[in-house]
């Protein structure tokens, strides 16, 4: 995966078009730190598709990490996480009350939050390596 061009997935793209212009380049950086950490920490075989329509990131060794933005609640945007997995209540140990979480299922950030990038990407890199980190303390995530 040394070039992110070649991820690039016609499906994913249009969803990417069809958000609001507000909300595409909030969606566009998270995918970015997804594949920035990928690239990181070795991934090769990151696959983007979608689920339930919407932007997803799998790998052999991790959990699916999908980003969405939806009209329901226009003022946020999300990354979700799969909700039996240990991923959300890890961050919530790990960080506090540094993100907004919904339950156990996503971290959620308004549409004007700064978004802090070096956690935000120890998050990505747990559910990116979940099938080798998920016996450790907070999933291996350093404070």
């Amino acid at each position: 995966m040394g070039s992110t061009e070649r991820l690039i997935n016609p499906e994913v793209q249009k969803v990417f078009y069809n958000y609001p212009t507000q909300v595409r380049d909030k969606i566009s950086n998270l995918r970015k730190l997804i594949l920035e950490t990928a690239l990181e920490i070795g991934i090769t075989d990151l696959e983007e598709t979608l689920k339930w329509g919407e932007p997803s990131y799998l790998t052999k060794h991790g959990s699916t990490i999908r980003i969405d933005w939806k009209e329901k609640k226009p003022d946020q945007y999300a990354m979700y996480f799969k909700c039996t997995s240990k991923l959300v209540p890890s961050f919530q140990l790990a960080y506090g009350d540094l993100f907004n979480y919904e339950t156990t299922r996503a971290i959620a950030f308004k549409l004007d939050d700064e978004v802090p990038v070096k956690e935000l990407k120890q998050c990505i890199k747990a559910a990116l390596t979940y099938h080798t980190v998920k016996h450790l303390p907070l999933l291996g995530i350093g404070k």
